[in-house]
């Protein structure tokens, strides 16, 4: 029944001549999943454990941000240092940001100095759809995927024709949102080009340190993006994705900087000129009726100049990545298929810093089986990566499915993951920050997971995990990275949706005990216990929704001396299609005005942790116009 319900989907789809690529098609359904094995299957047969968000999911959910979204996935904690713009740690399953993978249409975006995504760069406007996975996909993706994956996919267009579209919005700080985009095809053509701009005054995110540090944290960003694709025949399509977001982010150095001349700790007002980009190139092959052959080739940029209003100071960072990815998908039989690819990425350094190595190399091959019979299926997964700084590294990967009966499926799961040393780990000039004897991170983790279909208007899915790392590295008190730590996060998840008397309800809880191994303490910025629900409701020509999100304490330190307090939001979002070209929005987020903070900023000294936490904004709106004119 649910194949039926996936089939009878893209049949549905306008113009089936123009979606020769079922990867394409498959970006605007709810119920398959692309990210877990590069390939489109339904969300049910896929081993991970996935949240998908459509372009339909962004528009009625109405999220500020790319961060905004992902805090509703079950297992996955923002921590924003600030208002918008502002680094945000992700931590998906208890696990660092450096820890989870992010792609953007298939291509790695994390800097190779700090492992940083660059996630809050990215526009919702220029998203058509994102999939999250939870827990390690290295034997697909190889380094970083230890707690899981996120992918972005850039806007899409899957109607023949041209579809402009104008999207106009202002709110709370003196916020403007504007984008506009065009997206249009033929039976053999498709394309998407849309570009945004934000911008917002901001809070100001700390509390006074210096009369230089009392403004408000601006921030500005311009995105463009591009899709475009030509099938030549129904086996061969070629297709170009491109993202690009760049701007201006300030934010403040409460610390401050020791100025040479005076022999005085001076004031800054010091800000980010960033550049976030992502460009591939795919051929789409289906070589016969049991081979699929996809080859894409990538480029991807992650450029971050820090200047002072203030003064002359500035550093420059940019990291550059070029990446190839052949995988062939293979039919064997009616129960058996096959994957098997190769990847091959290098990395390049470029700064004001000169490190001791300025590029490096990773190239993999990966092999997996899947099994797939009446009384139970099997998963088996195998890589090898080979770097030139830290050598050979293989990570294994098994699921053994068993349904229960149709509506319920029951999967244990057992995977490998590691992670790559980044550059500042293993190559800063100075020897006393850096370590070229590191080792990669590694992990093990075993799942349960329970899947069930309650009744056609309830999905209910459930996950216990646990997850064991190794070798983690830390900074000793030298402020050398060392592999030293270990940590266990032991987990809950559970994912409810239901629709009842017209009300969509989606219901997101999760329980974690996440502990450093040698100390027992509760490793930082992870709360124990979350909430998130989301319900919305259309009357017509008229949406109406709400979302609730609890989150409970943590700490901000490793050392477990500063807690967060817990705290509970409030959110409120309608709609209205005034024509079948014209339609408005409104939301207020935070609406009983919560004072609440995510983390801190702070030297390691009990003596400064004392009313240090960064805010967080208060209650905000916005009101939105969208115009898409029929042609």
């Amino acid at each position: 029944m649910r194949h039926l319900r996936l089939a009878l989907s893209l049949l549905l789809l306008p113009s089936p001549e123009l979606l020769a690529d079922t990867r394409d098609a498959a970006l605007k359904l709810p119920d398959v999943v692309i990210s877990a094995n590069r390939q489109v299957q339904a969300r049910n047969d896929s081993s991970a454990a996935n949240t998908v968000f459509t372009r339909d999911d962004i528009d009625r959910l109405q999220p500020t941000s790319l961060t905004d979204l992902l805090s509703r996935v079950p297992g996955v904690q923002v921590a924003p240092t600030g208002g918008r713009g502002s680094l945000p740690g992700i931590y998906l399953r208890g696990t660092k940001s450096a820890q989870s993978l992010v792609l953007v249409d298939g291509q790695r975006i994390a800097n190779t100095t700090s492992g940083d995504s660059g996630l809050q760069y990215l526009n919702v406007d220029q998203i058509e759809r994102v999939e999250v996975l939870r827990g390690s996909r290295s034997v697909i993706y190889g380094s970083d995927a230890i707690g899981g994956v996120i992918q972005v996919f850039t806007r899409r267009n899957a109607e023949q024709g041209l579809q402009p579209r104008l999207n106009l919005g202002l709110g709370s700080h003196q916020s403007w949102e504007r984008s506009l985009g065009l997206s249009g095809g033929d039976e053999h053509t498709r394309f998407n080009l849309g570009a945004s701009l934000d911008e917002t005054a901001g809070i100001n995110s700390t509390h006074t340190s210096f009369p230089s540090d009392g403004d408000r944290d601006a921030y500005r960003n311009q995105s463009v993006s591009l899709n475009l694709s030509h099938a030549f025949s129904e086996a061969l399509e070629v297709g170009f994705n491109l993202l690009d977001s760049r701007g201006k982010s300030e934010y403040d150095n409460s610390f401050g900087r020791y100025d040479a001349a005076t022999g005085q700790t001076v004031g800054q007002k010091p800000y980010t000129d960033y550049a976030v980009s992502s460009a591939s190139g795919y051929v789409d092959a289906e070589l016969n009726e049991h081979w699929q052959s996809r080859l894409e080739l990538g480029h991807s940029e992650n450029r971050d100049t820090k200047r002072d209003t203030l003064s002359e100071d500035f550093s420059v960072f940019n990291t550059y990545r070029d990446s190839v990815n052949w995988q062939n998908d293979l039919t064997l039989d009616d129960q058996n298929s096959l994957i098997l690819g190769g990847d091959w990425y290098e990395d390049r350094f470029h700064g004001s810093t000169s490190f001791t190595e300025n590029s490096r190399w990773n190239r993999a091959a990966f092999v997996q089986h899947r099994f797939h019979g009446q009384g139970f299926s099997t998963e088996l997964g195998l890589r090898r990566d080979q770097n030139q700084q830290f050598g050979a590294q293989n990570s294994w990967s098994g699921t053994l499915t068993v349904p229960i009966n149709p509506d319920n499926d029951v999967l244990l799961s057992y995977s490998e993951g590691f992670r790559a040393p980044t550059f500042n780990d293993l190559y800063y000039p100075d020897t006393q920050y850096s370590n070229p004897n590191l080792q990669p991170e590694t992990s093990k983790s075993y799942e349960l997971q329970w899947r069930s279909q309650l009744s056609d208007r309830t999905r209910l899915e459930a996950s216990l995990y646990r997850t064991d790392l190794s070798d983690a590295i830390i900074l000793d008190r030298t402020s050398k990275p060392q592999n030293v730590a270990a940590a266990r996060i032991n987990g809950f998840e559970g994912a409810l949706k239901q629709e009842l008397f017209g009300w969509q309800g989606n219901l997101g809880v999760s329980v974690i005990d996440p502990r450093d191994r040698n100390t027992g303490h509760t490793l930082a910025r992870r709360a124990r216990r979350t909430v998130s629900l989301d319900l919305d409701r259309q009357f017509d020509q008229f949406g109406v929704g709400a979302s609730w999100q609890a989150i409970s304490s943590s700490y901000d330190d490793e050392d477990n001396r500063h807690r967060l307090g817990g705290y509970a939001l409030l959110g409120l979002r309608s709609s209205w299609a005034v024509s079948r070209e014209v339609s408005l929005s409104l939301k207020v987020d935070n609406l009983l005005d919560k004072a609440y903070a995510r983390a801190r900023y702070s030297y390691n000294d009990p003596a400064f942790l004392n009313n240090q936490d960064y805010r967080e904004e208060g209650r905000v709106w916005r009101i939105g116009v969208s115009w898409t004119p029929a042609l």
